[in-house]
């Protein structure tokens, strides 16, 4: 379609330019299709009115339009899908979780880092600051410990990362306790009564 075409009336006549897009040539109100038609070329004038008040690109008078956000393109980005490991592992380091994991990993993995012989006679009970309580199957084990101490502190920090574990303390096997309950009394118990 032409945009510069007149506007024509029903009966084929062209409309004045002047005239309101409602209003024929002897000022009568149109209607129906004359209607839509004055209507149709009252919007492509104003089109055009915009698109020359644009101008060029950096020109005083350029319309600002809101700019949709496109792809994020070839390389990678935050918004692209995530692997579920590299999300909780930045969960973690967020909230100040690491230290915690990694003691968990030295639960989880005790048999892996210390060796299946010495994992079978022994078994880490707590991870307070930097300082991994395990308990040996029996007080042999335990010494043994003690003399690999070292190399059982290098094996953890290879396989979990240095600084988990600075200290290893040893216990020997847990002998059964005669104390229940919060209070009780200093003495033999009732140990005294065997004889």
């Amino acid at each position: 379609m032409d945009n510069s075409a007149p506007v024509r009336g029903s009966d084929g006549a062209a409309l004045p330019e002047d005239k309101a897009p409602g209003q024929g040539i002897d000022g009568s109100e149109l209607a129906g299709p004359d209607l839509a038609r004055a209507a149709l070329q009252s919007a492509r004038e104003q089109s055009a009115a915009k698109r020359k008040a644009m101008g060029k690109p950096g020109k005083p008078g350029k319309l600002r339009t809101r700019r949709r956000r496109g792809w994020t393109g070839a390389g990678p980005d935050d918004r692209d899908p995530q692997p579920l490991g590299r999300l909780a592992a930045r969960i973690a380091s967020e909230h100040g979780w690491t230290e915690h994991l990694s003691g968990g990993q030295v639960f989880a993995k005790w048999d892996s880092l210390v060796g299946g012989e010495i994992a079978e006679h022994t078994k880490p009970l707590q991870l307070k600051d930097c300082e991994l309580t395990v308990q040996a199957q029996s007080t042999a084990w335990a010494t043994q410990l003690r003399l690999l101490q070292r190399q059982i502190l290098k094996r953890i920090s290879d396989g979990v990362g240095p600084g988990v574990v600075k200290r290893i303390k040893v216990q020997g096997p847990a002998a059964p306790s005669w104390r229940h309950g919060p209070r009780h009394i200093s003495g033999r118990g009732p140990r005294d009564t065997y004889g």
